[in-house]
């Protein structure tokens, strides 16, 4: 009777977390168990596996440059991008979090629009922008004077940096939205007692809107880093990590391992290898994401 009656009391909780349970378990739990267990293996995906030990790990810390190239891609697009988003994300948001101002809310759905769009294709049309020889973007530059020949945007020169411009402009209404939701929970009587001061709005910004912010821009901060850090769909289409790696970053070099690109009949997947490179990658991303709690934890504790 008892048993019958706590069933009653809680099955509705249990049978609602239910469903969720099971995905996790289907599409997170099982695949990261699959995958750890076959990082020892030296497996296609047709052929049986092979058991090797540590030698995946020894071949990605001893014999795969082009890895550790995609690990320093990593690093400069990711700072590249969220060095520019993140200040500019801000700054949009104050502007945006006036009240007087006309049309705001229109301007943030535009904003904001970008990020409602899928990465694919977002970089394909600024794959055809860039185009170096029909794109848009020489077109109007060569018209207006500023250059005499068309620029190789996705060459091996300015590829990372068009990969970047995209991600900008991708992420940073997003970035916005949540920057404005904690500028939102700033009580207005502090801007009104800085302007009773004689604070202008830069001084309003820099003494009462930035060290009030501070607990919603750690968490913004490290969802940037570790988005970021994860990051692929876009590069892969519009650079495909060329030319010659110079936009390859970890996780499009982990999703050629899986998925490799054919090249005549050439085309091995390396299941197991690229299981070892993923958790090598899952905990790059782990210790750069608890090195910046750990100082941003140090830094409010200073303050």
């Amino acid at each position: 009777m008892l048993l019958k009656k706590k069933w009653r009391e809680y099955s509705g909780p249990y049978l609602m977390v239910l469903p969720c349970v099971i995905l996790l378990a289907l599409f997170t739990i099982y695949p990261m168990g699959w995958a750890f267990k076959y990082m020892f293996y030296d497996y296609d995906g047709f052929s049986d596996a092979r058991f090797i030990g540590m030698d995946n790990f020894v071949r990605l810390f001893t014999r795969d440059a082009e890895f550790w190239q995609s690990v320093r891609n990593t690093g400069v697009f990711t700072f590249g991008k969220l060095i520019v988003t993140l200040p500019l994300a801000l700054i949009l948001a104050f502007i945006l979090n006036q009240s007087r101002l006309f049309g705001k809310n229109t301007i943030r759905a535009i904003l904001f629009m970008p990020t409602i769009i899928s990465a694919a294709v977002i970089s394909l049309v600024f794959y055809l922008m860039f185009n170096s020889y029909n794109g848009i973007i020489n077109n109007v530059l060569i018209q207006f004077g500023i250059i005499q020949s068309p620029i190789e945007w996705l060459g091996i020169k300015y590829s990372m940096a068009t990969a970047i411009i995209v991600a900008i402009w991708g992420a940073l209404g997003n970035y916005m939205v949540l920057f404005l939701a904690g500028l939102q929970g700033i009580p207005n009587d502090l801007y009104e007692a800085a302007s009773l001061d004689g604070a202008n709005k830069t001084q309003q910004f820099i003494h009462v809107t930035i060290p009030m912010l501070g607990p919603v821009m750690q968490i913004i901060i490290m969802l940037a880093i570790v988005n970021t850090l994860k990051s692929y769909e876009g590069i892969m289409v519009l650079t495909a990590g060329g030319p010659v790696g110079k936009t390859e970053v970890m996780y499009l070099y982990i999703y050629k391992l899986f998925f490799p690109v054919s090249e005549g009949e050439a085309v091995v997947q390396q299941y197991g290898y690229g299981a070892a490179a993923g958790f090598v990658s899952a905990l790059i991303v782990g210790i750069i994401t608890g090195l910046y709690l750990f100082i941003s934890r140090k830094s409010s504790e200073s303050h």
